[in-house]
């Protein structure tokens, strides 16, 4: 897990600048942008996971709570596209040409969780992530009939995906056969993406993206997120998130990891790490959020109350 020596349970206090400014900070919103890859690397890192775009205000699906790919590139938070505003804005073109490369590069793994909106998972955070929402069994193809999972056009890609990938969406579409239309072929990919059988690896202005089965491409991460439990995997995620964001309240933390897990589990994986004291309370002007315990530091002794 992402965790480090703790604290016992404590309560400490925050102001809002405080909590704001820190997560500039960690965002790359502070004018540090984020333009070579050892710079992206350290960013994706440092902070788990990030949407590629601002989310636009009428996607309440989307977190936003959560540092944007864009936004490190340009080093602010002011007037960031929305993936719709990307193709005419030269700033989200380089960005995307550097994630681009994290991928190429294995540091960063994209998955379908928001959409068009686009997500970021470090490369060390990608097995607990693959635990929590992988296909348990990466190599088999699905059988046919009324309780597949998958469609039947979904299973004819992904065959195609394992024979012949990296492929590209159109070379995909006249491997199949039988002229399925592009919306079908890109619902037939989202169906397989969302449970992580293929990711995309690549893209360029004449193909497009290029898709490959995710065991082939990243076998070690799959390996280890199989054989990991989903409340040791959800627990590391829970704590990278709030690490990300700095301090959140509960309610968020179930927001966001709802679109992983339901609701109940992540109640009880966030109530285990408190008892743990892998978690203490830190007061927010007139909220009380969640904190990952920080290291004992008698410095700050006396901003602390015992609980």
């Amino acid at each position: 897990m992402f965790s480090s020596e703790k604290a016992p349970i404590r309560q400490w206090n925050m102001t809002e600048q405080d909590l704001q400014e820190q997560r500039r900070q960690k965002w790359r919103l502070d004018g540090r942008a984020v333009h070579t890859l050892d710079e992206a690397r350290t960013f994706i890192e440092d902070v788990g996971f990030c949407l590629v775009y601002r989310p636009p205000a009428h996607e309440v699906r989307v977190p936003a709570l959560l540092p944007t790919f864009i936004g490190a590139w340009i080093g602010a938070e002011e007037k960031l596209p929305t993936w719709q505003q990307a193709f005419a804005d030269e700033r989200a073109r380089h960005a995307t040409e550097l994630m681009i490369r994290l991928l190429r590069e294995r540091i960063a793994f994209e998955a379908s969780l928001f959409g068009e909106t686009g997500f970021l998972i470090a490369a060390s955070a990608f097995p607990y992530f693959y635990a929590v929402t992988g296909d348990r069994n990466p190599r088999q193809t699905s059988k046919p009939g009324t309780r597949s999972e998958y469609s039947p056009l979904a299973r004819d890609a992904f065959e195609v995906i394992r024979r012949k990938g990296p492929i590209s969406r159109q070379k995909l579409k006249d491997a199949i056969g039988g002229e399925p239309s592009t919306v079908a072929l890109d619902g037939a990919l989202r169906e397989l993406w969302s449970k992580l059988r293929i990711t995309r690896v690549d893209y360029n202005p004449a193909e497009g993206a290029f898709w490959e089965a995710l065991y082939r491409w990243a076998p070690e991460p799959v390996r280890e997120g199989v054989n990991m439990s989903v409340a040791e995997a959800l627990s590391a995620l829970i704590s990278k998130y709030l690490d990300c964001v700095v301090a959140a309240e509960a309610g968020e933390l179930e927001e966001f990891f709802s679109h992983l897990a339901s609701r109940s589990r992540v109640k009880e994986a966030i109530n285990a790490l408190l008892a743990a004291r892998e978690f203490s309370f830190v007061h927010v002007g007139k909220r009380t959020l969640l904190q990952v315990t920080p290291p004992r530091n008698p410095a700050r002794h006396a901003d602390e109350t015992i609980s």
